[in-house]
């Protein structure tokens, strides 16, 4: 048996055992590939951490950075309560659609908005509403701009709120100092952003699965 299948066969128990879907979330996976998605969103194991994170945070509002077909917007919103909010910010016109109709669909709209635009173009304007401090931030969009979405995310935080950048590894690309790749770049640099700022404590963490290598860093603001 190759590594990427028994990776596999244990994500499939994990998700089995512990985090398995529901019609709204088979649903969202079955709309996002009928409609081109790339496949690319979170494992079933991952959502349930990304909730569970949310749950123990006590969360009230959270901010998504990238919302592809809504999967993880799902799994996150569930863990607010129900005047909780979740603002979600997708570039792709298409893909908040099918987003749209999937957070509608697990009965979230009242709780998940999906924001569409250039996320750099979206913070701004989500600033300017003075919004209450955001108790998590989970930033999965372009790689190349992650420095830029962790310093958004420092201005939309509180002390004690948690930043998650998801796919840090890049296949072990990210230990490369001379990569040209903007997405390693970008991805080393947030990674050295969270260790130098005087706000902020994080790890990271290497992961296998039905994705490959990959893994996340977690933040937390001081």
């Amino acid at each position: 048996m190759s590594k990427s299948q028994l990776w596999d066969d244990v994500d499939d128990y994990f998700t089995t055992q512990l985090s398995p879907n529901d019609e709204a979330l088979d649903a969202a996976v079955r709309d996002s590939e009928a409609a081109g998605l790339p496949e690319i969103a979170v494992t079933a194991p991952q959502g349930k951490f990304l909730q569970l994170l949310a749950q123990i945070q006590g969360a009230r509002s959270i901010l998504e950075i990238g919302t592809l077909g809504g999967y993880s917007t799902i799994w996150m919103a569930r863990a607010l309560p129900e005047d909780g909010r979740l603002i979600s910010l997708e570039y792709n016109a298409r893909h908040a659609e099918v987003a749209t109709r999937n957070i509608a669909r697990a009965g979230l709209e009242r709780i998940a908005q999906v924001r569409v635009g250039p996320a750099l173009e979206s913070l701004p304007k989500l600033a300017d509403e003075n919004p209450a401090p955001f108790d998590l931030v989970f930033i999965d969009a372009d790689k190349s701009n992650n420095p830029q979405y962790v310093e958004w995310a420092l201005r939309l935080t509180r002390s004690g709120s948690l930043i998650v950048v998801d796919n840090v590894v890049r296949q072990g690309r990210v230990t490369d100092p001379d990569s040209a790749d903007p997405d390693v770049v970008g991805t080393r640099t947030a990674l050295e952003l969270i260790a130098r700022h005087p706000r902020l404590t994080g790890t990271a963490l290497q992961t296998v699965g039905s994705k490959g290598h990959d893994g996340f860093a977690l933040a937390r603001v001081l």
